[in-house]
């Protein structure tokens, strides 16, 4: 390969790697808009839906092949359930009382939930002392996040922030069962994508008398956010997604983490004038610093040092 082309490839990664991070910010914005005219479980049902025919629409154009193997199926229904149906779900319902970026902001425990996961649950990692101070520390800036001093009774904005944890805790669950039981077998990350969200279409389709049935006003905003947050959001950003992972690695392309919430606050700003209160930010500052460390990005020695 030239160094022209070489460099093409860089610059065409990067570019990926950033339209990976508008998708998936923008996508807590777009929930927030749908919300106007559809239910949260019928903008839930419509993401994995689009999501699947537009990544089935990639498996065939590519010629990819399905995994052989009976089991595997059965893990994929696992992932499916854990990595899209529960969380996008949560996120959507969490919209009707937080604000797009607050949701944002949780959905970047997603690193130290996994952290936790592999760790305790699917034993695939072990925590250094470092990765545990990580986790710490992201735990600390999870509580003033809530703020639980502002709550004498369990309001709506506290159980929307208690689902967006249990969202991005789920979305730990995923990828800690995927690491351990998809990871090792030879799939291709494109059929990794679509075993993921077509088997989170098919859950949808089962359950379209409890999901989608009910009262729409599909207005263009609504129609436009829907298109966006499925097709784009859940189906194209996973190639992306892959892309990225292959050419900088996973160590890299988790760096997205950061870019997702920036990109959720600042368009809530600008598009729906939401606000954040100084205890907001101030703890997703320390979710930040909790993830380098889980991330062993930032390494305890003698004194803190960037990896």
């Amino acid at each position: 390969m030239s160094e022209t082309a070489a460099g093409a490839k860089r610059y065409g990664v990067a570019i990926q790697f950033v339209l990976m991070g508008l998708a998936w910010g923008s996508s807590f914005l777009f929930m927030k808009v749908a919300l106007d005219g559809v239910s949260f479980a019928q903008i839930a049902w419509s993401r994995e839906i689009l999501g699947a025919l537009t990544l089935g629409i990639i498996m065939v154009i590519g010629r990819h092949r399905l995994p052989r193997e009976p089991i595997v199926y059965f893990h994929f229904l696992v992932i499916a359930i854990t990595n899209a149906v529960i969380p996008h779900l949560l996120f959507a319902w969490a919209e009707q009382h937080v604000s797009s970026g607050l949701a944002a902001i949780y959905n970047s425990l997603t690193p130290i939930a996994t952290a936790i996961m592999a760790a305790v649950v699917f034993r695939v990692e072990r925590l250094n002392r470092g990765q545990l101070v990580g986790v710490g520390i992201g735990l600390v800036g999870v509580v003033i996040i809530i703020a639980p001093w502002q709550y004498t009774n369990l309001s709506g904005d506290l159980w929307g922030q208690l689902a967006c944890i249990v969202a991005a805790s789920s979305y730990g669950v995923a990828i800690g069962y995927l690491r351990k039981f998809i990871s090792p077998r030879p799939i291709a990350g494109t059929t990794v994508a679509f075993m993921t969200i077509g088997t989170a279409g098919v859950i949808m389709l089962a359950l379209t008398p409890v999901l989608a049935i009910g009262p729409v006003n599909l207005t263009l905003p609504v129609v436009a956010s829907l298109v966006m947050l499925g097709a784009v959001g859940t189906g194209i950003a996973y190639i992306w997604n892959i892309a990225v992972l292959r050419a900088w690695g996973p160590t890299n392309v988790s760096t997205v983490t950061y870019l997702i919430p920036v990109v959720a606050v600042v368009l809530g700003f600008l598009v729906l004038g939401e606000t954040l209160s100084w205890h907001e930010p101030a703890g997703a500052a320390l979710v930040l610093l909790g993830i380098l460390f889980t991330q062993q990005r930032l390494r305890l020695g003698r004194r803190a040092s960037l990896a």
